[in-house]
């Protein structure tokens, strides 16, 4: 375990030069970084600092999806081509990527998964003493984009967490809807560092509206309007000058531009009428089910999130997804004791890339920089002379020194 948490043995190279064709931040951070590798336009692969990272996002997501009573499952990618002309959605969704076996067979590749979830609730789903049901899952999707474009942010194949519910009738899912989905959203986000803004935007077949939860960034693809009183937004799709805010009644907003983290809407019985998905009711009538939709891109938030929470150096990570909490430097002559630290970190529960390298000190400076672990500790000979340490915080100027006996509880 301590071996690959060397530097020197890591699977991690960074690199000085941009990538060539992208230009949005998160992009030229994230691969530089050493966290993602561009494979072909709109597809990435996670190399071992980027997957631990999209891991710790996804764990989030999943203690607040249980946290509400999401049942965790996992379908597949490769869907069969019945269930979506069942839908209309064959030859409706223009960014369904259709493959054709040797075999004469077709699929498409998941770019949602209503057209699996729904038959699979088939067989459990019978009375109305089995509803309410929430089932989610974390899954690669795909779909053909004709322009992926801005790093995570917009990607052919990316994470997303999808959760479906199912309900007798339209109050109970507006119920589930209004006071747990949102809420747990916000949750999330929140433990993420980012600040989400409730954004209505256009419902389609299913609705008046859908929600969006949107965050600020300086190259934001959507344009959204900020109610000044309340914070409720609305996307530029649905805003009309003069209109009311719908949550406080005010009509002064402030537009901005922001990414979108997560999208919510009612289904209603558009897919379970697709699919014979209905229960009986109390008096003994057959009802269609009701169900709702709630998704997260968990790789679109971590291209966000390095949108949010950088500078001129690099990436600098919220301590709830950083790769590791600690970056620890250790330089000429200083290499033995450096050991005896990384050791007892590591026993105190502490994450913690060591960089053991045999290089400068300002590659190494720059890398952690770069890299943008939340706390930084330099071992060398003049701190040791005083049984200290350096620690510096990413986030912050000052640098600090720090007692070594004491410094596992300082860090903790």
């Amino acid at each position: 375990m301590t071996k690959i948490m060397r530097q020197s043995r890591y699977f991690l190279k960074t690199s000085k030069t941009k990538p060539a064709e992208d230009v949005s931040v998160n992009a030229i951070l994230l691969e530089q970084g050493g966290f993602v590798q561009k494979v072909l336009a709109g597809v990435y692969s996670y190399l071992p600092l980027g997957w631990k990272v999209l891991s710790k996002i996804e764990n989030i997501v999943r203690e607040e999806m249980g946290a509400i009573g999401g049942q965790e499952m996992f379908m597949p990618s490769l869907h069969p081509k019945d269930n979506w002309q069942a839908t209309g959605r064959w030859e409706g969704l223009d960014i369904l990527f259709k493959i054709k076996s040797q075999h004469g067979n077709e699929y498409a590749l998941g770019p949602t998964h209503e057209e699996i979830v729904t038959p699979a609730a088939l067989p459990v789903i019978n009375s109305y003493k089995d509803l309410p049901l929430a089932v989610y899952q974390i899954q690669t999707k795909f779909r053909d984009e004709p322009r992926a474009k801005s790093g995570l942010l917009r990607g052919r194949e990316f994470r997303m967490k999808d959760l479906y519910s199912f309900h007798a009738d339209e109050q109970d899912l507006l119920e589930f809807y209004d006071t747990i989905a949102i809420p747990a959203y916000q949750n999330v986000f929140k433990r993420l560092g980012l600040d989400a803004i409730l954004t209505e935007a256009s419902g389609g077949t299913f609705s008046k509206f859908s929600h969006e939860f949107q965050v600020e960034i300086g190259n934001g693809e959507d344009t959204i309007y900020i109610c000044e009183k309340c914070g409720l937004a609305k996307n530029k799709e649905i805003f009309e000058e003069g209109v009311k805010c719908t949550k406080c009644g005010s009509d002064k907003y402030r537009e901005t531009v922001a990414s979108e983290v997560g999208n919510i809407f009612p289904l209603k019985t558009k897919y379970s009428s697709a699919f014979n998905l209905t229960y009986t009711d109390a008096e003994g009538n057959k009802k269609d089910v009701i169900m709702g939709c709630y998704g997260i891109g968990t790789s679109r938030l971590m291209g966000v999130i390095v949108e949010k929470f950088h500078d001129g150096k690099g990436i600098i990570w919220p301590e709830s997804v950083a790769p590791f909490k600690v970056h620890l430097l250790a330089f000429k002559g200083a290499q033995e004791k450096a050991e005896i630290i990384y050791n007892d970190l590591l026993k105190a529960g502490i994450e913690v890339l060591y960089d053991d390298r045999d290089v400068s000190p300002g590659v190494k400076f720059a890398d952690a920089d770069l890299i943008g672990i939340p706390y930084r500790i330099v071992v060398s000979e003049k701190t040791l002379a005083q049984e200290s340490v350096e620690v510096k915080k990413r986030s912050e100027v000052e640098v600090g020194l720090v007692k070594i006996k004491e410094l596992s509880s300082v860090i903790k």
